[in-house]
């Protein structure tokens, strides 16, 4: 019986590395070798920056949310302290939306916040 020396398994393998590095620049799109260490690297680099988002999102939802409370003459981490004494659990981007779509209620939580580091 004549030997197998290249199979449908090891072409398979090769077509799905090379159509991930589809419109990768020079051999990291040709050769396989090449590619499959650019795909590796690209895939871990895209797994790493789906985490890194969450934290880029966070942080400028705190942006927002300074700069909102700032107008109102309170400082971002007095307002978040007011409101945990307040009892008010509200998450970072409800408050990022409110105090740009709806500045009147942002402007309510604000004080309910003021109220609770006046007391």
């Amino acid at each position: 019986m004549p030997r197998a020396i290249d199979g449908s398994k090891r072409k398979d393998r090769r077509k799905k590395i090379l159509k991930i590095t589809k419109g990768f620049r020079g051999r990291r799109s040709t050769s396989y070798k090449t590619a499959k260490e650019a795909a590796i690297k690209s895939l871990v680099h895209g797994y790493v920056s789906r985490r890194d988002r969450k934290g880029d999102m966070r942080s400028l939802w705190i942006t927002r949310i300074n700069a909102a409370v700032r107008a109102e003459g309170i400082s971002y981490s007095r307002f978040i302290e007011g409101l945990s004494k307040a009892g008010v659990i509200i998450n970072r981007k409800a408050l990022s939306n409110m105090a740009i779509e709806d500045p009147s209620a942002f402007k309510t939580i604000v004080e309910t916040s003021k109220k609770a580091l006046g007391a």
